[in-house]
């Protein structure tokens, strides 16, 4: 098959339309068109059902799109691995992590590494779904569980456990529950039951929502949750990684935590030697390391 038809085949499909596919391609329309037609010639087949919206693969299309997407991932891994050979650390880096850790642990601290690294562009993909490294929808992820893929670089970063935080204003006016069968007489603040978040968290609420909790507010991240309790609305269940950038949450019943959920950096095997991952391992490595020293030090005081 004719490399430069897949490109626009591929551009075609990736649009849903020959005119958005022309303007990132810079062609006409009627040229998209004629290559497109052209490849489905010589595959004597249809790839594109058209209708008024613009074009919906066929069965056989889509099938050669999930061929042309992979080449597409492998020649992005291929550029940025000939990127990577200059001595400098450039170009983008797209970073996947939980909502949660993203905004409120990863971000505050990306300065940091940009005050080092000013070249670097930095994607920042916040979700809850596991994107797939090794397809390439991301470079490097950092996720509250160990990677299950075999082909994966992974390093154990940290631990983290839920626990459970009041402002000091709202336990000031509704006081500080002292044992766990006290927290039915305040608002409990959590994810929703229903949204993707780990495991330990779901199980913890669940433990505290059968001590008939009247009131609650559930969000669908931690980032919610800690504006609601920094707000002074409720005793909220967050991770522990917040309480060195919060110094003014206060945690409520301390003997109340969840089981460990191990943090885990990981990417490609084949993205080994990049070296804009390798800074972006080291800066993550050395804000752990001075977070662990940060926290050690508070427990001492």
């Amino acid at each position: 098959m004719d490399w430069d038809k897949l490109r626009i085949f591929h551009a075609v499909a990736d649009a849903g339309s020959l005119t958005h596919a022309g303007d990132i391609l810079h062609l006409s329309q009627s040229a998209v068109s004629r290559q497109v037609r052209s490849l489905e010639e010589s595959l004597n087949t249809t790839l594109f059902h058209r209708h008024a919206r613009g074009l919906i693969l066929t069965e056989q299309g889509e099938l050669l799109f999930d061929a042309t997407r992979a080449m597409s991932k492998r020649l992005d891994t291929a550029a940025a691995r000939i990127r990577d050979s200059e001595e400098e650390v450039f170009g983008e880096l797209r970073v996947t992590t939980t909502t949660g850790f993203g905004s409120l642990w990863l971000a505050p601290r990306l300065p940091a590494l940009y005050e080092k690294y000013p070249d670097l562009k930095i994607d920042l993909m916040l979700e809850e779904r596991v994107l797939d490294l090794p397809m390439r929808e991301a470079d490097v992820a950092i996720r509250m569980k160990e990677p299950s893929q075999a082909d994966l670089i992974r390093k154990r970063l940290m631990s983290v456990r839920m626990l459970l935080y009041a402002s000091r204003e709202y336990l000031e006016r509704h006081g500080t529950p002292e044992t766990i069968e006290e927290i039915g007489a305040h608002r409990l603040i959590c994810q929703n039951p229903n949204s993707t978040q780990v495991g330990a968290g779901a199980n913890l609420v669940q433990h505290l929502m059968t001590y008939d909790v009247h009131s609650t507010l559930t969000v669908n991240n931690y980032f919610g949750v800690l504006q609601a309790v920094i707000n002074h609305l409720g005793i909220g269940v967050l991770p522990d990684y917040l309480l060195q950038d919060f110094p003014n949450l206060v945690r409520v019943l301390p003997d109340v935590q969840s089981i460990e959920v191990p943090v885990f950096l990981a990417y490609p095997e084949e993205l080994r030697h990049s070296k804009r991952i390798s800074a972006f391992r080291d800066f993550v490595q050395d804000e752990i390391i001075s977070y662990r020293k940060q926290m050690k030090d508070q427990e001492l005081n």
